[in-house]
């Protein structure tokens, strides 16, 4: 067969040109075996994007199937563009979370903007109406010129693709570390809705089939992305700017629009995404998915630049275009429905029962490989695993009781911790109520989006502290389940599921990979002990800064439901006269806690521990107890411990303070980062209801019309502050930093 490109297939293999590809020795040599010779360029291309981690998951796998992936709800776990979990009366959700780290360290407003609008094809992919957006970010600390410039851009870009497709940005969350100062996380989740009749999946069925490329034209931007994707940041990484895609959001809602209204129509077998290999990935993948093969004329591709190569078009990023396979014959329906939207839709190819993957260029075989060989037969490594010297020497730390000369003080320095500080610089950036679906905007728990035509809702949500999972991944990954699950419960819904995006350094470094097995267990063993399965997410690895990796950091995106609005809680007390309880036991557990950090500069020792059927017991109980209507305010104790639980529940009430006792070491009990605990606020006459239904359920104060906070020990005052005060320093913390 003859095969057209330049440089020749031996000069590829004697220069080794597939190195700067991304492949070994090994994988040229493993793909020379697979298709019976010596690769051209473009196949080597070809084979380069989707042999990364970011497309195969090689160095992750093994990890991955630890997961629970099944449940009763769950009608579609991994392997789709999102998974969907089914929520009653005919519908389900669906929702994925996705990274888009190193574009957004290099072209932060771009990186951003386009792993929006990446994680929203996704879902509607699906063919699921988007309804939420959330995002999970962490940068170095705000000190720094580099990383000041980094958050604001990221923010504006997330701001900018997101108010113009006019989908909600509902909720997330943001952290603070000097780890993440050389690369910031940037993840994306997108919530849909979908009836179960209406469900799509990437999968390329039935020889002679139409395939047809939909949206924008393909450029040059985002060649080698995946590949990109798959490496640590250096010095160098500047000069790969140009694999930073561009995104056009408003071509984006035509995109939606029109695929939503084409999967409505039984002519469509298939659709899936151009994402993160463009292209190759969306093609092979689905033929792969079908068992089937696809040929396609890359002389039919809309191209918005001249001259392109094959190599170019195969591995181009560009955005807001979908590959579909259509009935034979019925191209013509599906490109009138397009071309309805201003939208090319246009027939680039057919499905072919030989499993190939075959590209035809100025009528030319230019590549010809087995689509699994794509899609499902990369290398799989078992990586090496070493427990880091640092882990067991903070095992053997006992744990110390920080020294606090000032409780007020030190109370006050924590509020206006970035980390802890209010979002609202960021969050008041995005629309987060067009649709006017919105029901809790950013800032509680959980958002909680109303779906129109029901009594429900669903409650949703970004959670990870990382800090824990540095002191130790096991313990730290079922804690950001836990964290998240809380969240929900806290807003009045059942926990569903979950999607996660995996975020550590370079796995070829023994420690790192010991980090994510560990996390992995943690995380895999918080979500069978609470019934909330993996349905799908995102492995972002590489996540080091000439050789300094950043904390492992892998965000737990979760949803729940919420049966009936009239559940819906938030964490703001609500009247004068309620009682203020606290749920579960206070330890003296401080390691990775804000006030570790505040006081000694450091994060070390062992992190809080968690007892996992206790959480499940809570969680119960203050669900129940939310439904019954006993509850008037929930809210979960993290960061800052229960001081600055209280200070938040405050926040916007308008008139309202609190007077608490606590009894014991005032350090402990207002610091402490101790897990699985709630702060809630009861009516009086369901006193002896609540303390019935909720085991360690203690009674700590009162809220009451004088706008303070107070905080007593016996008889003597450890905090006594307004409310107005505490806003001005909450709200004010991050915009000063920012100046």
């Amino acid at each position: 067969m003859l095969l057209k490109l330049e440089p020749s297939p031996e000069q590829i293999k004697a220069d080794r040109l597939y190195r700067d590809m991304g492949l070994s020795d090994q994988e040229f040599s493993m793909i020379e075996r697979i298709i019976g010779r010596l690769p051209n360029f473009t196949e080597t291309g070809l084979f380069s994007v989707m042999w990364s981690e970011h497309c195969s998951y090689k160095n992750s796998k093994p990890v991955l199937k630890r997961f629970p992936t099944t449940g009763e709800r769950v009608l579609q776990g991994p392997g789709e563009g999102a998974g969907i979990v089914d929520i009653g009366d005919g519908q389900a959700v669906v929702f994925k979370i996705e990274s888009h780290n190193h574009p957004s360290a290099i072209e932060p407003y771009q990186g951003a903007a386009t792993g929006v609008g990446g994680i929203i094809r996704d879902v509607f992919s699906m063919g699921a109406r988007p309804i939420a957006i959330l995002n999970s970010l962490r940068f170095g600390e705000l000190d720094n010129e580099r990383v000041k410039y980094l958050f604001k851009e990221i923010v504006a870009g997330i701001a900018g693709y997101g108010n113009c497709i006019g989908i909600p940005t509902v909720g997330g969350e943001i952290q603070f570390d000097a780890s993440y100062e050389g690369n910031p996380l940037v993840n994306a989740m997108c919530v849909g809705l979908i009836d179960h009749d209406s469900i799509k999946k990437g999968q390329a069925h039935g020889a002679g089939n139409t395939v047809m490329y939909v949206g924008a034209k393909t450029g040059r931007d985002g060649i080698h992305g995946a590949t990109f994707a798959s490496e640590e940041l250096t010095e160098k990484s500047e000069e790969k700017r140009p694999a930073v895609q561009v995104g056009d959001p408003f071509m984006e809602k035509l995109l939606l629009e029109a695929c939503l209204e084409a999967v409505k129509s039984d002519a469509l077998v298939g659709i899936q995404d151009m994402g993160a290999a463009g292209l190759t990935s969306s093609s092979a993948e689905m033929a792969s998915k079908a068992g089937m093969g696809i040929e396609m004329n890359l002389d039919l591709i809309p191209q918005r630049e001249t001259g392109m190569t094959p190599y170019e078009m195969m591995l181009s990023e560009s955005q807001e275009r979908m590959l579909l396979v259509v009935e034979a014959g019925r191209g013509k329906e599906i490109s009138d429905i397009f071309l309805k939207y201003g939208l090319e839709a246009v027939r680039v190819g057919q499905v072919t029962e030989d499993k190939m993957l075959r590209l035809l260029h100025h009528g030319e075989v230019v590549a010809d490989v087995p689509a699994d060989a794509l899609a499902e037969e990369a290398p799989v490594y078992h990586k090496p695993s070493s427990e880091p010297k640092y882990f067991r020497d903070f095992q053997s730390i006992g744990e110390a009781i920080p020294s606090v000369e000032n409780y007020k003080d030190t109370f006050l320095k924590l509020l206006a911790q970035p980390t802890i500080a209010s979002k609202e610089w960021v969050y008041s950036q995005y629309d987060y109520m067009v649709r006017t679906s919105t029901v809790v905007s950013p800032g509680s728990d959980a958002a909680v989006v109303r779906i129109r035509g029901t009594r429900k809702a669903l409650a949703m949500t970004t959670d990870c502290n990382s800090r824990y999972l540095y002191l130790d991944p096991e313990m730290g990954g079922k804690i950001a389940v836990a964290e998240a699950a809380r969240n929900i419960v806290c807003s009045g819904a059942e926990p569903l599921a979950i999607t996660d995006c995996l975020n550590f350094g370079n796995p070829e470094k023994p420690e790192i990979f010991w980090q994510i097995e560990k996390a992995a267990d943690g995380i895999s063993e918080a979500c069978r002990t609470l019934a909330t399965p993996v349905i799908g997410g995102n492995v972002s690895l590489y996540n080091e800064t000439n050789g300094t990796a950043v904390y492992p950091t892998p965000v737990i995106g979760m949803v729940g439901l919420v049966e009936d609005i009239n559940h819906i809680t938030t964490q703001s007390f609500k009247n004068a006269g309620d009682l203020i309880y606290l749920i579960g036991e206070t330890a003296a557990e401080f390691g990775g806690s804000e006030l570790q950090k505040l006081t000694t500069g450091r994060i070390y020792g062992k992190s809080p521990a968690i007892n996992l059927e206790k959480e499940q017991q809570r969680q119960s109980e203050i669900l129940a107890a939310i439904r019954s209507g006993l509850i008037s305010s929930a809210h979960d104790l993290s960061e800052g411990g229960l001081s600055i639980a209280l200070a938040e529940c405050l926040m916007g009430t308008k008139g309202l303070g609190v007077k608490v006792q606590i009894e014991g070491d005032p350090v402990t009990n207002l610091f402490s980062e101790t897990q699985s605990r709630y702060l809630l606020s009861v009516k009086k006459e369901h006193q002896s209801k609540i303390e019935a239904m909720i085991e360690d359920c203690v009674l700590i104060g009162e809220v009451n019309d004088s706008a303070a906070l107070a905080v007593f020990s016996g008889d003597q005052e450890l905090i006594k502050a307004d409310v107005k005060d505490l806003e001005t320093i909450w709200k004010g913390a991050i915009p000063c930093l920012l100046k």
